[in-house]
């Protein structure tokens, strides 16, 4: 596939891109707020911009410290973030308020790219983690703009599908990229197998590792007058499936489960979801938005947005969700930070590099199913001290990774210099 196709492609699938963020928006009305501006209409800005693009909460999460840094080292511009989802679009708002600039990214089509660019001038582009986006980047790169794309990560199986549908457009778009700064250096391997030229490719290393993740303490006090004394496992992050399995193999465990089980999932249009899934299992379930005492409650459903600080600070064991069914697992290294201990399932291909550390230094455990998992979570409930070693472990993996942060800044110096 070349640009040419894959633009036709993309202003074929238009109409049917707004249909159906109209029809997400009968249910979740944020979805329909602001089309206008992923076709690239924006107001003109008219000061220096340097943009970074995250897609969703989890991006955005992690390039907070970045962001910071490129606040605190480049005052005379303004930063500009946009995101794809509506909870990243809230997270943005709710965390910097007015201190940085905010709009939905762009349709990836030529006119919508162009006339986007045109609007903002931005001196730089920086993209997270896996943002390709063809038309972008071209559009950027005839405009001398330099676009970096950082905390960039490919794994054997994107890499695959790459090279199966779209290796001559993935390797064009590549070398118009300044910089491909990678989390790892099997990412950085796989970045050059695609085609990317080699003088642009560096480890810089994984950016979640610098941040300082910390719960707001009032909200946690909150939640643990919510669960009263008993022991947590948090499931964090499930998507649609996995929940069903967690419930049934909990079903099965349920006599030697002395716990409360809170379930988060992922993408809140779904929290009403799991609530029903629940209930038609005969099980007592609470939700966290009703502040209501689930001290004698099997489960809480985390139907809250920007809590997940806390309720891992509750926690006294955190399941990654994403990892029993096909999504590629979740960011472990939240958890991590605040010292729990931590499982996932057979299926963390996102987080390869990070989940297999943690199990080489017997920082995490991997289950294979639901039951397995439930037998684990039955260990480390009665087997404290071997949850206690599990959560340093994985802490002390965490501090080691530190860094990375400040090689992007230099990065950045460097693009803009």
């Amino acid at each position: 596939m070349n640009r040419t196709l894959y633009s036709l492609a993309g202003y074929l699938l238009l109409p049917i891109m707004v249909i159906r963020l109209l029809i997400k928006g009968l249910k979740t009305p944020s979805y329909r707020h602001r089309i206008f501006e992923r076709l690239g209409f924006i107001n003109k800005i008219p000061v220096p911009i340097i943009w970074v693009h995250c897609v969703s909460v989890g991006e955005f999460r992690a390039a907070t410290i970045l962001i910071d840094q490129l606040i605190l080292n480049y005052s005379d511009h303004r930063i500009l973030v946009t995101t794809t989802t509506p909870t990243g679009s809230q997270a943005v708002l709710e965390h910097y308020q007015s201190k940085v600039l905010h709009f939905y990214f762009p349709f990836d089509l030529p006119l919508v790219v162009n006339h986007y660019i045109k609007q903002i001038n931005p001196d730089i582009c920086i993209l997270l983690e896996t943002e390709i986006w063809p038309n972008l980047i071209h559009a950027l790169n005839i405009n001398n703009i330099p676009c970096l794309l950082v905390n960039a990560r490919l794994s054997q199986r994107s890499l695959e599908k790459y090279q199966k549908f779209a290796q001559n457009l993935a390797q064009q778009t590549l070398n118009k990229l300044s910089v491909i700064a990678t989390q790892n250096q099997n990412s950085a391997n796989r970045f050059i197998e695609l085609g990317a030229d080699t003088g642009k490719v560096v480890s810089t290393g994984n950016i979640k590792f610098d941040q300082n993740p910390s719960a707001d303490k009032t909200i946690s006090k909150k939640i643990k007058t919510i669960t009263g004394k008993r022991k947590v496992v948090v499931f964090a992050s499930t998507h649609k499936g996995e929940e069903a399995q967690i419930i049934d193999a909990y079903l099965n465990h349920k006599d030697n489960i002395n716990a409360l089980l809170v379930i988060i999932p992922r993408h809140p249009e779904r929290f009403n979801e799991v609530y029903k899934l629940v209930q038609k299992h005969h099980l007592n379930i609470v939700k966290r938005s009703i502040n209501k005492s689930c001290k004698d409650c099997d489960i809480l459903l985390g139907d809250s947005m920007g809590e997940m600080m806390s309720y891992f600070e509750v926690a006294d064991i955190v399941f990654m969700g994403g990892s029993l069914n096909n999504t590629g697992g979740h960011n472990m290294l939240e958890p991590a930070a605040l010292s729990k201990p931590i499982l996932f399932g057979p299926n963390v291909f996102n987080f390869a590099e990070i989940s297999t550390d943690l199990l080489e230094q017997n920082g995490a455990i991997q289950v294979s199913n639901a039951d397995d998992l439930f037998k684990s979570i039955t260990v480390l409930l009665t087997d404290t001290k071997t949850a206690k070693t599990l959560g340093n472990n994985a802490n002390q993996y965490f501090q080691s990774k530190q860094g990375a942060v400040n090689k992007l800044i230099e990065q950045v110096r460097l693009s803009l210099h």
